[in-house]
């Protein structure tokens, strides 16, 4: 008897085990077709692996070390005699391994272990996140600070936690995605301003005084572009028409402005920017984390409905060290941040790159910013371009849609502070031989 329940509980699993079988096969294909799509439309992301520290000089896997250039050119060679010149990484400052960062960073795995296994509001809360929320919150000169295991998830949880159906958004087409979907999360009504069109933004908040609060949501600097949002502008509009401003300065913190602080304090709207986002990821180090920081009772009240915050392992205590003590260098001494506005003025290096690269005929997006967009329009071309560069010892990367808007792929080349001007001459010379090498030159 127990024979045929046995077999008729096999015969019963039978069609759903096939069943299971044909949809699994169905999703193969699925993707694969979505795969191909990419891969065909010159799109496809291959990530590369890099088998040493962040820095300006970098070895790359199956390409540095002990190999040998793939061409016989005196670009190449020196390259790869010294390691390849890294100028996409978001290292500003060069901080990635500086050697106190570093051993900030084991002194604070060694004291406080590798990890909290538990959210912050359990039992993943240490002194040094409390200290790095405070030295945040100084560093900007704000009321509180609350940190997120990524900047994208600081703009994940804010707009859901602040803003009602009573509230209205205000943003830039071309913010960062993680601006993007923070506020399809959120249930205010929503507008799209024209990409640094202040007639534009002035008109939606015209339009959008129905409303209980209005929030004006910018990038500090738009990474894709290089450019600067005009914030005195957008802070004089916020104030005419009563309305709260939102900067994410994860490409500004640490190096612009005077001191560091970012684009606000470039142009002079300290006191008018309420609520900042930032990263640690970047400038700050290059490890992780990202934070909120502005008035107290909104740090408050994301400690309590942040989705991100309250779902999210605790930042490791090795990530806190390094960022700290990225602070501390920052904030005893000028000497980081005056090397990186140096490199602002006179013609600095990325003010020399773009000059150089413009009078050989390349076409470079933005304006006073190290983010120098070398705008190709075509995906297929970016991505070759970006392989034959790193050929002659030159590690750059082609985007495309969808990181960029289609027809608008490019390679986007960042200046450190730990770039030389020889290091900027090989990469324009680099990007010269390729440009014709793929007609994208005369």
């Amino acid at each position: 008897m127990w024979v045929g329940s046995v077999l008729r509980a096999a015969l019963s699993w039978y069609p759903r085990g096939r069943r299971a079988h044909s949809a699994l096969a169905q999703l193969r294909g699925i993707l694969e077709e979505e795969l191909e799509g990419i891969r065909g439309a010159g799109t496809w992301k291959t990530e590369r692996v890099i088998t040493s520290r962040q820095g300006p000089r970098i070895h790359v896997d199956g390409v540095s070390g002990g190999n040998s250039p793939s061409r016989d050119c005196f670009v190449c060679s020196m390259s790869f005699m010294s390691g390849i010149l890294n100028f996409c990484a978001n290292n500003y400052l060069g901080l990635s391994s500086h050697p106190e960062v570093i051993q900030a960073g084991l002194q604070a795995l060694e004291e406080f272990g590798a990890g909290l296994s538990s959210v912050r509001f359990i039992c993943g809360t240490q002194s040094i996140h409390k200290d790095l929320e405070a030295k945040i919150a100084l560093f900007h000169q704000r009321e509180d600070a609350i940190l997120y295991p990524s900047c994208f998830d600081a703009n994940a949880g804010l707009f859901e936690a602040l803003l009602t159906p009573e509230d209205a958004i205000l943003s830039d087409e071309l913010n960062h995605a993680s601006i993007i979907d923070g506020i399809r999360l959120c249930k205010a009504h929503k507008y799209r301003y024209h990409h640094l069109d202040m007639a534009d933004l002035e008109a939606k908040l015209q339009e959008a005084q129905k409303y209980r609060l209005r929030l004006v949501a910018t990038d500090g600097a738009f990474s894709m572009d290089g450019d600067i949002a005009p914030l005195r502008e957008i802070c004089h509009l916020a104030s005419q028409y009563g309305a709260v401003v939102f900067v994410d300065e994860c490409h500004a913190t640490g190096f612009l402005g005077a001191t560091g602080r970012g684009t606000d304090e470039l142009l002079g709207v300290m006191d008018q920017v309420t609520i900042i986002n930032s990263t640690l990821g970047k400038a700050l180090g290059g490890a992780s984390g990202g934070y909120t920081t502005g008035p107290g009772p909104l740090v408050s009240l994301l400690r309590q409905r942040a989705r991100p915050y309250l779902f999210s392992n605790s930042l490791p205590p090795a990530v806190i060290g390094c960022a700290s003590k990225a602070l501390d260098l920052l904030m005893e001494s000028n000497a980081i941040i005056q090397s990186m506005a140096a490199k602002t003025q006179r013609c600095s290096p990325w003010q020399e790159f773009r000059s150089k690269m413009q009078a050989a005929g390349f076409t470079i997006s933005g304006a006073n910013h190290p983010i120098c967009p070398v705008m190709l329009g075509d995906a297929r071309l970016a991505s070759c371009m970006a392989d034959d560069m790193l050929k002659r010892g030159i590690f750059v990367i082609g985007f495309s849609y969808p990181v960029v808007p289609k027809g608008k792929a490019r390679i986007r080349v960042q200046i450190s502070a730990v770039h030389s001007e020889e290091d900027i001459d090989r990469c324009v010379e680099a990007f010269v031989e390729v440009g014709r090498l793929h007609g994208a030159l005369p």
